[in-house]
């Protein structure tokens, strides 16, 4: 009875395996010898444009601290914090006693001056009178006439320091060397201020434009120049120098409504990175921008005229780091090395190892490798590199799916 239970079994078993192995495997199964089905687009050569996106910090377009010339007791402070203030702008005003009457003392000191002029000037037009009657000796005129030079001389020191005590007077009022924004008083009225004091008063910064500084290395520096010489970048230039518009993004991931440019580029490269540092002003009427914010700077470096967008995932990389992608090629799957300038979005700008019409292979990386029998399908996908749907007369797409899956 156990033996023929047993018969029956082995019997059941071999039948349902006859008829699996009837079945036709999927494509892609193990043992297919058939090609595979994957999903491809068609690329075209296009004017591409060329972005760099670099770490940026923001810094005032100018910065003055304000400090004291003259010594003395603040009498008043005129300004409040964050307030906008022109040049000139009377900030703080020290007590000008002391220095009135300095001004006091030397414009007597110039009229004592003037008026020994005078009497000098007497003397002498009374000594050549008496000169040309033979009355005096010449020694006596020539002394009155240097007694004169010596008056006159006296008089330009005096008023020199008439003008030194003046203008002592006026920096009593200490005012705004530049326009912008103020900071914070480091002190109030009654405090002793000093003439050779390194503390600021406070700081005024000018942040309508702002500054964007950014690093590069020198390496792509002469990158660009070069593609630049030989015409596979082109842009606007100015004086020999490329015109670089540059956007900003804010920590917070929004993009800053205003663009700037690229207005300076260091002369000089860091001997211990290879690094060299620039700068773009940016307008920053609403002060959004604030020194030593954080920002990332997409420099718009120009146009690729005939360039390839290839969607990043169907890219990748081989052991020397170079970056590859798969082509339906004849039926096969062909791997080719790409040369890139830099990413569009979620593609890789391709400058070379692609031709005109070349179909990339975009979904089932998976299933193949180079040599691969393949049946490539039109696709298209989305701004994230997924696949949506077939173009019309390809097969149906089963659901939509990020490319390579």
């Amino acid at each position: 009875m156990r033996l023929a239970v047993a018969a029956g079994a082995v019997l059941v078993v071999a039948g349902w395996l006859g008829q699996a192995w009837a079945q036709p495997m999927p494509p892609g199964a193990p043992g297919q010898t058939g090609p595979v089905q994957v999903g491809v687009i068609t690329l075209k050569a296009q004017q591409v444009p060329i972005t760099v996106e670099l770490p940026g910090r923001i810094s005032a377009s100018a910065s003055a601290d304000v400090r004291p010339q003259v010594s003395g007791i603040i009498k008043s402070v005129n300004f409040r914090a964050g307030q906008q203030v022109k040049a000139g702008d009377v900030l703080y005003e020290i007590d000008d006693a002391v220095y009135q009457a300095q001004v006091a003392l030397q414009s007597a000191a110039v009229q004592k001056a003037e008026a020994a002029v005078s009497t000098a000037q007497s003397t002498v037009t009374r000594d050549q009178q008496l000169a040309a009657s033979s009355n005096i000796a010449a020694s006596e005129v020539e002394a009155a006439q240097a007694a004169l030079a010596e008056a006159k001389a006296d008089v330009a020191s005096a008023e020199a320091n008439l003008k030194s005590a003046q203008i002592n007077l006026g920096l009593t009022q200490v005012t705004a060397p530049i326009a912008g924004i103020i900071g914070g008083t480091s002190v109030n009225a009654g405090a002793l201020v000093t003439a050779s004091q390194t503390t600021a008063l406070a700081t005024i910064r000018q942040l309508d434009p702002a500054y964007v500084n950014v690093v590069e290395t020198a390496t792509n520096l002469l990158r660009v120049r070069a593609q630049f010489e030989s015409g596979t970048l082109k842009g606007s230039q100015s004086g020999g120098n490329p015109t670089i518009t540059v956007h900003l993004t804010l920590e917070d991931g929004t993009a800053y409504p205003q663009a700037g440019q690229m207005t300076f580029l260091d002369v000089a490269v860091s001997e211990s990175t290879g690094t060299f540092s620039a700068q773009g002003t940016v307008p920053n009427p609403n002060r959004l921008l604030l020194p030593g914010m954080f920002v990332r700077a997409t420099l718009d470096l120009g146009m690729a005229p005939s360039a390839f967008l290839v969607p990043q995932r169907a890219v990748t990389f081989d052991a020397s780091g170079n970056p590859t992608a798969l082509f339906a090629e004849g039926g096969k799957a062909v791997s080719h090395t790409l040369t890139t300038n830099g990413n569009s979005g979620n593609n890789w700008v391709v400058t070379g190892g692609i031709s005109d019409g070349a179909k990339l292979i975009v979904d089932g990386l998976q299933k193949i490798n180079p040599g691969s029998a393949v049946a490539p399908v039109e696709v298209t996908l989305d701004d994230n590199g997924v696949v949506v749907e077939p173009v019309a007369g390809g097969a149906p797409a089963a659901a939509a799916k990020p490319a390579g899956k």
